[in-house]
Parts: structure tokens; C-alpha cells; sequence
């Protein structure tokens, strides 16, 4: 073996060993991961066993698991069995649980039994991001993806599945017209069908949604629900960000999954600066026709200017879906000479929200901030990426 680095002979007896805190530097994340669990204060975070029982077989202390928990969270591993294993032979989780080696059981049943109190801890750790000023941009990016649930695809049913077996489950389809969304899923009754971003495909479970420090890339605030879209999330997890940092203020990036006029008109009765670009529906561009950004509006006169010249004036007031939406439209649109381009129709009618206003304000501090999009992305996606890997 010359001209190569050699190893040591494994049978090499040494008399003074070397000490196992040796092995982890002084750098290394979980020093972190012991301080910031030895601090915290177990029992009035609600974990059960802080306080040992007089009698029976003595039990693991919930900061030894905890800090397997975290452990796992950092370096994306998720199975108790692995986590076991881990404790046998990782010398980061041996150095961090001092020799220490639950069974996969034991961590599972303390995953499972203290949930809220290990969401309290999250608090804690955003808490301490606020004192080190961390956050003190303000600043975050808001996202949510659809997370896998226990329940299977064949154990959930929608009304269109349920038409193929009326006959085998009439029980089931009474029991799901009582259900508000109408579906049932059998295994996990919590989770929903979710179509997901891939074409033709979707999964039963749950949409996750975070909110992370675009800055340091930590985790703010996070939600799981049940709902398949993002569209009635943003001001909720923007207000919860709000309350996390102890900010009146702030600014919150989103894609356009988000967007939704009564969201981001709460997001700027809230003090939050939403950005989040607006999703094109309109078949128009695709047609060669005018599109709506065509049209310019003229507040102080409540009117638009079409692309011809064209004044389309207000002509009445209608609800739409909840909504209060104005009509406006031109008369000289039957006889205008660039028709063609714009409508197939009579009239090119544009509708107008009545708090339109603060879309257009948006989308003023959106084209002021062309980076949004690539901050967004680096932010909130890295995020969801490590965790579903």
C-alpha cells in the first residue's frame, strides 16, 4: 500500500481513547440542537413524561427524543425504524442522545403524542430567530404543496368515483352527502383528493402551507389543511406571519396560485405588502384580440379608453359570485373599424371590482420589484423541496 494514505489497524489497541466529543466539531448543528432543547422548558411546553412517574420502569426523557426528532427533521430522515438504526451507528445522534438508543416505537409514540407541544417548541424557535433579529426585513415568501397522506386513492371517493359503485356503496354515498365537500376518505377521514401541479395526476392527503424567511430561509410560520387550492390562503398565513414576527407590517411574495381579489384586498387591510401575479384566464391573447390590460382605466372619471379611443363608459352594477362588479362598455363599438380585434360580439364589455384598485396597485409594486419572482422561488421551493425529499 505504499504511496497511498493508510488507514489505522482496527486491532490497534490504544490506552488512552479518544473521547467521543472529540468526533463533533465545534461548528457542527447539532451543539445547536442540545443548547436549544436543554433550555426549553418541556413541561410547560405540554410534552408528556417532563415530570417522572414515582413507579414502574424508568422512561426516556422527552429532550432526548426531542432532540432525535429534530435530528431527523435536519438531515431528512423521517422513519422511526431509520431513526433507530441512526442511534446505533450515526456518531452525531450518538454524541447528541449520549449513548442513547430508543426503539422505533418509543419515538414513534412521541411523534404521535406531542404534536402540539413540538408545535410549541416551533414557536420557541421563531421567538429566538426574534431576539437575534433574524427577521428583521420583514419579509417572506408564502407557499404550499400537496403532502401525502396514510389514506390511499382507492379509499377516497368523489361523487364522480361513487357513480360507478352506487349500487355496493349507497351507505357510503349517504354518509358523503353529509360531508361538507362531499368525500370521504376511509383510512385518514381528515385527508382530500388534490390535484397536483403534474398533468393527470393527484393524491389524497393534505396541502401544507409556510410561510419562510426569504433572508435565512427558516420557517416562520406553517399550516396544514384540507383544502386542494392555495387560493383562500394567503391572508390567513400572512396574518399568522404577522403575529409570529410581532410586525404590523409586512411584505409577503407569492405565485400565482394565490391570487385572489378578497385575499389580497384583507392582505392590505392587514398592513401586508402582497405580491403575487395574476394569473392569465383570458382567451383573448390567443384569439389576437385585445386583452383587458388594453383598456385604460380613468379614475376621476370612472370610465376606460379603449384601444380604438373609444370612451366605455359605467352602464350598471351586478354581484358576481359574492363580488360587486361594474360594466362598462362603448357605443361606438358596432360601428368601430378594429372590431375584429377585439370582439366577436355586439359589445366589448369590461368588468371592473370594485376594489380593483388595490390588484392595480399590486401589480404597480410588482413591475417596480422585477426580482420577486426569483426571490420567491429561491425562498419558499427550497424549502419544500428538503422537506419532501
Amino acid at each position: 500500500m505504499k504511496r497511498y494514505v493508510e488507514g489505522q489497524d482496527r486491532s490497534q489497541v490504544t490506552l488512552f481513547p479518544e473521547s467521543l466529543d472529540e468526533y463533533i466539531a465545534e461548528d457542527n448543528p447539532v451543539r445547536v440542537v442540545d443548547v436549544f432543547v436543554d433550555e426549553l422548558d418541556l413541561k410547560a411546553l405540554g410534552f408528556e413524561g417532563a415530570e417522572p412517574e414515582a413507579t414502574g420502569r424508568p422512561a426516556y426523557h422527552p429532550s432526548t427524543l426531542l432532540k432525535i426528532y429534530i435530528y431527523g427533521y435536519l438531515n431528512r430522515i423521517q422513519s422511526s425504524r431509520r431513526l433507530e438504526r441512526e442511534t446505533q451507528r450515526n456518531v452525531e445522534l450518538i454524541w447528541l442522545t449520549e449513548r442513547l438508543s430508543p426503539d422505533f416505537k418509543t419515538i414513534a409514540d412521541f411523534r404521535k403524542d406531542n404534536g402540539a407541544a413540538i408545535r410549541r417548541v416551533c414557536r420557541e424557535f421563531v421567538m429566538l430567530c426574534r431576539s437575534l433579529n433574524l427577521f428583521s426585513e420583514a419579509l417572506v415568501a408564502i407557499d404550499g404543496s400537496k403532502f401525502k397522506a396514510v389514506n390511499g386513492r382507492d379509499r377516497n371517493f368523489t361523487k364522480h368515483k361513487l357513480k360507478a359503485q352506487m349500487r355496493r356503496l349507497k351507505q357510503l354515498g349517504q354518509q358523503m352527502a353529509q360531508a361538507p365537500d362531499e368525500q370521504i376518505s376511509l383510512t385518514d377521514p381528515d385527508a382530500r383528493s388534490m390535484a397536483t401541479s403534474a398533468r393527470g395526476s393527484g393524491v389524497v392527503g393534505y396541502n401544507v402551507q409556510t410561510a419562510v424567511d426569504a433572508k435565512h430561509h427558516l420557517v416562520v410560520t406553517h399550516e396544514v389543511t384540507n383544502q386542494g387550492t392555495d387560493r383562500a390562503q394567503l391572508s390567513s398565513m400572512g396574518q399568522q406571519t404577522q403575529e409570529a414576527l410581532g410586525t404590523d407590517k409586512l411584505t409577503a411574495l407569492a405565485d400565482r396560485g394565490y391570487y385572489a381579489g378578497p385575499e389580497i384586498l384583507k392582505c392590505e387591510q392587514a398592513g401586508i405588502n402582497a405580491l403575487v401575479p395574476k394569473s392569465h384566464t383570458s382567451n383573448n391573447l390567443a384569439k389576437g384580440q385585445f386583452d383587458k390590460r388594453d383598456f385604460r382605466y380613468i379614475p376621476r372619471r370612472d370610465e376606460y379608453r379603449c384601444p380604438a379611443g373609444q370612451r366605455a363608459i359605467w352602464r350598471f352594477t351586478t354581484i358576481e359570485h359574492g363580488l360587486t362588479i361594474h360594466k362598462y362598455w362603448s357605443s361606438a363599438c358596432p360601428r368601430c373599424p378594429i372590431k375584429a380585434q377585439c370582439t366577436t360580439g355586439d359589445y366589448r364589455r369590461i368588468t371592473r371590482w370594485e376594489h380593483e384598485a388595490v390588484l392595480e396597485a399590486m401589480q404597480a409594486r410588482l413591475e417596480r420589484m422585477p426580482e420577486a419572482a426569483r426571490i420567491r422561488r429561491q425562498t419558499a421551493e427550497h424549502v419544500f423541496g428538503t422537506l419532501k425529499s
